[in-house]
């Protein structure tokens, strides 16, 4: 099976897949960027081990497809190979070894042959480290000890001054350590690396506009209204994400008086595409039902200014590591395991589709409504707010 078969990418897919991945792009929106599934995306990434493959080219000194043609058409006129060699200005030898490897002068095509010429092109290169044993050892003891992969090399050149074959350049100990296809150091080293990446990031990636591990300008729980809290106000939410298979996900919106539920589709996990699909699905209810929305420390809402300016709900985040503070949530989500297994792909659900699924979870009687339905309450609370 063929690597697009397997994967099925174009080679333009491919090429702009690793261009947006050395941009700096989320998965998110490089698989929406090329049309394909998330997962897809990751899988060919992670096989390269984030590594974008250098674009191959035919060295200057190998015949062209031109000069193949003119191989053929001499033969076809009965010129000798000397006479070909000669116009051509190449060695006699050179067009000889060309005709008898592909099919000798009966047979010969020059399409066909220039195809397979860059076929054989590809050749598996023996790479350092398994050329040398001792220094594949001697790399592996030093990550071990978590040297980085700069440190070692640095170590070598004043270790070894005079033998070349025992250095290295560090970015090959990066691929070798995350192209795994090649084999030679063992894939539990690449724990002890600082970053713990398992895919290795270009050098001209960036992380604008991507924040990491922060929310800039996060409002914390404990600035949210007394009257969230103790729950005797409709309109104050709380929201997450769960996640399916191949990188998918829905977004879930619980709120608090009522555990009325509401359930988003969102086209990936990223800030942008979270926060698109909250401001659209809030806008569908009355805006006095709409006061805050508690959010965990996930950075699918890095753009929660831009969610509060067009929907006018304050943003509140939980403190890290503390999912009892948006415990609606969490308890809904768990029941919503009913309808979305573990390992189920969500992104072939539709808004529509998700919309039956809370109409339903919101007319089952819940223990903790004293068995009134999450509809029947919201709509008894906002009758006597109204």
């Amino acid at each position: 099976m063929s690597r697009r078969e397997r994967y099925g990418f174009s080679a333009e897919q491919k090429s702009e897949l690793w261009r947006l991945w050395r941009k700096g792009e989320t998965l998110s929106a490089i698989a929406m960027a090329i049309q394909k599934p998330t997962g897809t995306v990751h899988r060919l990434l992670a096989r390269n081990g984030g590594i974008s493959p250098r674009t191959r080219q035919r060295s200057r000194l190998a015949l062209t497809l031109l000069e193949r043609e003119e191989i053929s058409r001499g033969m076809a006129i009965g010129q000798s190979v000397r006479s070909i060699a000669l116009q051509l200005n190449r060695a006699p030898s050179t067009i000889s070894r060309e005709i008898s490897r592909n099919r000798g002068r009966d047979l010969y095509r020059a399409a066909d042959a220039d195809e397979q010429a860059w076929a054989r092109a590809v050749r598996p290169k023996d790479y350092r480290l398994n050329q040398s044993p001792e220094l594949c050892e001697l790399v592996s003891s030093k990550l071990k000890l978590y040297w980085s992969p700069q440190q070692i090399t640095g170590w070598l050149k004043r270790k070894y001054p005079d033998d070349l074959t025992m250095q290295i350049f560090h970015e090959t100990l990066y691929r070798c350590l995350f192209i795994q296809a090649r084999g030679v150091l063992k894939k539990e080293l690449v724990a002890v690396l600082r970053s713990r990446r398992m895919m290795r990031k270009a050098k001209t990636a960036t992380s604008k506009g991507q924040p990491r591990g922060h929310i800039i300008d996060a409002v914390s729980i404990s600035e949210r209204p007394a009257e969230a809290s103790d729950r005797a106000v409709p309109g104050h939410w709380e929201g997450d994400l769960i996640t399916g298979s191949k990188n998918s996900h829905i977004a879930t919106l619980v709120e608090r008086s009522t555990r009325f539920l509401v359930l988003v589709r969102v086209e990936g996990k990223d800030t942008k595409s979270v926060v698109d699909g909250l401001i659209r699905e809030v806008g569908q209810m009355p805006e006095h039902l709409w006061r805050s929305l508690t959010w965990d420390r996930g950075t699918e809402l890095a753009q929660h200014k831009r969610f509060t300016m067009d929907t006018h709900v304050d943003v509140f985040f939980c403190d890290p590591r503390s999912p009892w503070q948006r415990g609606s949530n969490e308890n809904t989500n768990g029941l919503l395991r009913q309808y979305f297994r573990p390992g189920t792909d969500l992104s072939g659900y539709t808004q529509a589709a998700l919309n039956a699924v809370a109409l339903q979870m919101n007319q089952r009687p819940r223990e903790t409504l004293n068995f009134e339905t999450p509809a029947d309450r919201l709509q008894h609370l906002v009758a006597l707010t109204g």
